[in-house]
């Protein structure tokens, strides 16, 4: 008889997968709006907000971001997050990178951590999904107070992060 050490190790596998949201990603782009991509004009620039279709972003998590090097006023960003917010499931400030961040910091601060204490987990390494690099940094810390051990991989190979030292 073959026996799975895997399965009877008591390894909980924590999948960030399993708790990415779905819904499409998408990048506002402002800088098409600035005169030769360099500067914010107040008429040019309210005529653009009034006469962009909004809708477009209906239930989309939405980054906003300029990637012109220019100098933007704040109240600009605050008149398109004011546009968005009717549509958009969620807006930040930001690239893509900063959105997932954003999304999988309202995921984690809602996350029942004491359901995992004095466990062994194991987060998973490997991802369909743009999951960035902080969100495990960040899950670690969160359940680093209340598990026994945490591991990145998967449960048949994995890299040692963390174990408790009990008195």
């Amino acid at each position: 008889m073959i026996d799975n050490k895997v399965a009877n190790s008591g390894l909980i596998t924590f999948n960030l997968e399993d708790h990415y949201p779905e819904g499409e990603r998408v990048q506002f782009d402002y800088k098409p709006w600035l005169f030769q991509e360099l500067i914010l004009k107040e008429k040019d620039f309210r005529e653009y907000l009034k006469n962009h279709d909004w809708s477009q972003y209906q239930n989309k998590y939405v980054a906003v971001t300029c990637s012109a090097d220019a100098i933007i006023p704040a109240w600009s960003y605050m008149l398109i997050f004011s546009k968005l917010e009717p549509f958009a499931k969620k807006i930040v400030f930001g690239d893509l990178n900063t959105l997932e961040e954003k999304i999988f910091d309202e995921i984690l601060s809602k996350l029942d951590v004491e359901a995992y204490r004095d466990q062994r987990i194991v987060i998973k390494g490997c991802s369909n999904k743009p999951i960035p690099v902080s969100v495990y940094a960040s899950l670690t810390a969160l359940l680093q107070p209340v598990v026994k051990s945490i591991m990145f991989g998967e449960p048949c190979s994995t890299v040692p992060v963390y174990k408790r030292k009990d008195s």
